[in-house]
């Protein structure tokens, strides 16, 4: 797993979906996790609002976790 991490540049984003499969690994469910790492984005970005957040993160779980995909990803500018 940690080769397949290292393409995601974000700190945050790398959070997240570090959070998000580590959750689903343990037993959370799915909306569950997705809240937990919500939180966990508007942590690392408090000027975000709540549908910003959302948003981000269920296009980081598509896009890393349900389509695997390598490429780049929408989101904040921070590093």
């Amino acid at each position: 797993m940690g080769r397949e991490m290292s393409h995601i540049a974000r700190r945050c984003e790398r959070a997240v979906i570090t959070a998000y499969r580590d959750l689903r690994a343990h037993g959370s469910t799915d909306v569950s996790a997705f809240q937990a790492c919500t939180t966990l984005y508007r942590i690392h970005h408090p000027e975000a609002s709540l549908n910003e957040a959302r948003r981000l993160v269920a296009e980081w779980i598509d896009h890393h976790v349900v389509r695997s995909d390598t490429g780049p990803t929408p989101g904040c500018a921070c590093d």
